[in-house]
């Protein structure tokens, strides 16, 4: 009897161990899901920023508006008939420190 709860102990233990350190323990169970939810923020943050690209190319595809504000902010560029003007400030004269 003795020696057949002693078989059944070691069983236990080598069962135990298994769950906790072997393949597909416990442990990398729950590193396998800090991993999936990792990726799964990735995703989210990417399908916005793909969203957000959508709606650019869309918008430049149909819109006149959109090509007009890359070609005036992105390239310089001007209206026929616009007058452009542009403002330089002066910038005052740096002051000299007393110990230069």
């Amino acid at each position: 009897m003795k020696a057949l709860i002693s078989i059944f102990i070691i069983l236990l233990v080598l069962l135990q161990f298994k769950l906790w350190f072997g393949d597909g323990s416990m442990r990398e169970v729950w590193r396998l899901e800090a991993a999936i939810e990792v990726q799964q923020k990735e995703n989210a943050q990417l399908q916005e920023r793909n969203t957000a690209l959508e709606a650019e190319v869309t918008d430049l595809k149909k819109g006149l508006e959109a090509v007009e504000e890359r070609a005036r902010n992105e390239l310089g560029m001007i209206k026929e008939g616009e007058t452009f003007f542009q403002i330089v400030e002066d910038n005052p004269p740096r002051q000299q420190n007393s110990s230069d």
